[in-house]
This record gives C-alpha cells, sequence and structure tokens, in this order.
C-alpha cells in the first residue's frame, strides 16, 4: 500500500505542520501583492493606488479564465493518466496551454484596442483615467503570460512536482518586489513601472513552464496536440466554480470602486483599497490551512473513519476560531498602523481607512471559517453545496450589502457591507454544517 502520510491519527501540532507548507506559500503571495501595493501608494501617490484597485476587476477575470481551465483541465489530464493513457494525457495537456495562449492574445488584442472604453466603463475618473490606461495597458499585452502560468503553477501538482511550482512563485515574487523598486523608484516610471514589474513576475514562471515541460521522458511533457472540443468543452465545466470565485471577486470590487467613488472621490477608492488588500492578506492564512487540510478530510471520509474525522474537523475549526479573534483583535488594534503603510498619516485617504478599520474589522471574526467550511464541503466531494456557500457570500449578501447599506448609512454602510455579509453567511454555514453531520460523520 503507497504511504501518502494521510493514514494516521492527527493531533493538533501534527494536523497544522502538515497544513503549513501550503499556508506559507499563501501568506507569502499575499504579503508580495500587499508589497506590491505599498510600494505604488508610497513611491507614486494615492491616486495611482487607487487606480490598481479599479483596474483589477480585468485582472480578476483574466486570472479566472487561466484557473477555470487550469482546474478542470487538471481533472481531465489526471484521470486520464490514472487510466494509464499517458499519450492522450500529454496531447491534451498541450491543448490546454496553447489554449490558455490564444485565450490570453485574444484579451491582450481586444483590450487594448478597446483600452478606453474598458476604463471608462470600471469608473476610473478624469483623475484616475490616465493611471488605469498605463497601468492597465501594459498588463493586458502580458495577459498571454498571466494565463500561462497560471495554468503552469497548477499542472506542475498534476505532473508530481507541486516544489518546482512553490519554488518560481517565490522567485516571482522576488522579482516583483525588486523590479518595483528599480522601475518605480529608481527608474522613475510610476505606475508604469508597477505594471512591468508585475508583468515579468507572470513571465518568470511561464518561460520556465515552457522550458520544464518542452524536455521529454518526464510524467508530462509537451507532445503534438490533437483538437478536441470536448477536452476544452470539460475542462471550462469542471473549473467553472472557479472562474465564478473570481468573477465575483471582480463584480464586488467594481461595486465599491464605484460607491466610494460616488461618496468620497478618488480618497475614498483608495481607501477602500487599502481594506480590500489588507482582507486579502489576512485570508490567505484561512484559504492555505483550508487548501492544506482538505485531503485529509477527503481521505477521512472515503475511508470511513468516524472517528479521525470527527477529531480533525473539530482540531480545524478550534484552530480557525483561535486565530480569527487574533485577526479581529490585530484588525482593531492595528487598523491604524496597517493604513499607514499605505498612505502617509496627512493623507485624506488615511484617516478614511483607519476609521473603516473600526467597522471592516468585524468581518475577521466570521470569514476564516465561513471560508474553511466551503473548503470542507468541496474536500467532502459536496461541490453544490460549497459552490452554493460561495455564491451565497459573494453575489448574493456581499454584493447586495454595498448595493443597499450605503443607502442607508453613507460611507458607513460600505464598511458594514463585509462584516453583514460575512455574519448572515455564518449562520448559513453553520446550518448546512448541522443539516449533513450524519452523513458526513463530522
Amino acid at each position: 500500500m503507497t504511504d501518502h502520510g494521510l493514514d494516521r491519527q492527527w493531533s493538533a501540532r501534527s494536523l497544522l505542520g502538515f497544513a503549513f507548507p501550503s499556508m506559507a506559500m499563501m501568506v507569502f503571495m499575499g504579503l508580495y501583492t500587499m508589497v506590491d501595493t505599498v510600494f505604488v501608494a508610497r513611491f507614486v501617490d494615492s491616486l495611482a493606488l487607487a487606480a490598481v484597485n479599479v483596474a483589477c476587476p480585468v485582472i480578476n477575470i483574466t486570472v479566472g479564465l487561466g484557473t477555470m481551465m487550469a482546474t478542470g483541465g487538471n481533472a481531465l489530464i489526471s484521470r486520464k493518466m490514472g487510466e494509464g493513457k499517458e499519450r492522450e494525457a500529454r496531447e491534451d495537456f498541450t491543448l490546454l496551454i496553447l489554449a490558455g495562449a490564444a485565450v490570453g492574445v485574444g484579451i491582450a488584442v481586444s483590450g487594448t484596442l478597446w483600452l478606453d472604453r474598458i476604463v471608462d466603463m470600471l469608473g476610473a475618473g478624469d483623475l484616475l483615467f490616465p493611471y488605469c490606461r498605463d497601468y492597465l495597458g501594459i498588463l493586458l499585452w502580458l495577459s498571454p503570460a498571466n494565463v500561462v502560468q497560471t495554468l503552469f503553477a497548477n499542472l506542475f501538482v498534476t505532473s508530481g512536482r507541486p516544489g518546482i511550482g512553490f519554488g518560481l512563485s517565490v522567485l516571482a515574487g522576488a522579482a516583483n518586489i525588486v523590479l518595483d523598486y528599480v522601475l518605480i523608484v529608481t527608474c522613475g516610471l510610476g505606475i508604469r513601472g508597477a505594471a512591468l514589474g508585475t508583468g515579468c513576475g507572470y513571465l518568470i514562471p511561464a518561460l520556465a513552464g515552457c522550458v520544464y515541460f518542452s524536455r521529454p521522458g518526464k510524467v508530462l511533457s509537451f507532445a503534438r496536440p490533437r483538437w478536441k472540443w470536448a477536452v476544452l468543452r470539460e475542462s471550462c465545466l469542471n473549473g467553472s466554480s472557479e472562474m465564478v470565485g473570481q468573477l465575483s471577486a471582480a463584480v464586488t470590487t467594481f461595486l465599491f470602486n464605484r460607491t466610494m467613488m460616488e461618496l468620497l472621490g478618488e480618497d475614498g477608492v483608495a481607501a477602500i483599497t487599502i481594506l480590500i488588500y489588507s482582507q486579502f492578506l489576512l485570508n490567505t492564512l484561512y484559504i492555505g490551512f483550508s487548501m492544506g487540510v482538505s485531503p485529509v478530510i477527503g481521505f477521512n471520509y472515503g475511508s470511513g473513519d468516524r472517528e479521525r474525522q470527527r477529531n480533525v474537523v473539530r482540531t480545524c475549526m478550534g484552530f480557525i476560531t483561535a486565530v480569527s479573534l487574533g485577526v479581529f483583535g490585530a484588525a482593531m488594534a492595528g487598523g491604524e498602523g496597517i493604513a499607514a503603510l499605505f498612505v502617509p498619516e496627512t493623507s485624506p485617504a488615511y484617516s478614511i481607512a483607519a476609521e473603516g478599520f473600526s467597522v471592516f474589522s468585524y468581518s475577521f471574526l466570521f470569514c476564516g471559517l465561513n471560508l474553511f467550511i466551503s473548503s470542507m464541503f468541496t474536500a467532502l466531494s459536496d461541490g453544490r453545496t460549497s459552490a452554493m456557500l460561495s455564491f451565497l457570500r459573494t453575489f448574493g449578501l456581499l454584493a447586495g450589502g454595498i448595493l443597499i447599506l450605503p443607502r442607508f448609512f453613507g460611507v458607513t454602510g460600505v464598511w458594514l457591507a463585509v462584516p453583514a455579509a460575512e455574519s448572515v453567511m455564518f449562520v448559513a454555514s453553520l446550518a448546512c454544517v448541522l443539516r449533513v453531520r450524519k452523513r458526513y460523520f463530522y
């Protein structure tokens, strides 16, 4: 029997140790994304910071398309490898990479042709328009690399080499940070320098993946592809839930930006950018932990070991609860310090963001458990419940809160939207957990 390390008793320490690599990878990715934003805010200005967030929905959609093809294609290719159809798996793998590159080229060309219209549709005002145009114009041309590196990041795991994917992510992140300093500070390229630094971060794993998979004799390598619509269709359908997740992030970011532009102008958009990126960094801890423990939950469910399953799920719930209380306390106490990392204390955006943290921080009490519960249902192969919870949390509750609450409470309603959505979602998540606890014996 293969020793996969999952068939054992789990203590809190061993479970946390098992999940630690995934947590570290996600936190690192969150950190370099946040550092990238800090460089823009500190060494350009708060208008550039706001412009990055205004352009974010386009990046979300690009990443979503790559993730959809990658996760769906991953399942398809893995299945064929398990069936002994290795040549067909390599053909499908090559087809997916070529299709991803084609999608990226399509985004680059169409985005450049209609760049001004896209920036206008994103809600950039007169002050933000030139910043958004410079930033998005460069990143759109690097869309093929963005899509392809997203595909490779997932398919390195399929090929049995997840360490290479992680190493390339670290290298890309480090290069992004160094290039941000050189291009923004030393060369004085402003927001265009930030876009070039981010784009080079896309190119490193994309080019390295092309070199790695070009060498024959590996579990996965490039082969002469066969054009099969069924492969592309199945990959996109399998990965559609990941696309929904990125699409919902694009929609809610757009709604936040539009609402704050109407209420407080560009400084308001800069302030909500600070809170969104801070939330993203803190949420990576929960996402990484959930990714790390999912195989354990799925294995225990498959083996039918009720006692281990209850122990693991309760340990996870306890850990997430403890971390959530700690994060909430840190956000309440250090909100002003976090805002000061991005913009000077004399900036209007600082005052708006610091005030927002006092309300926004309550979301950290619930979001960790909501993310874990949704991930747990995915691990239990209950994709319908997981997708329903994700859709309700983002498109239903959060988008609804952004549209409705500011009408009654003004700017405070914007800050309330996330904690209100997370608290209602917490009740719904617990109801789902209790409803099927006997089926999944936790």
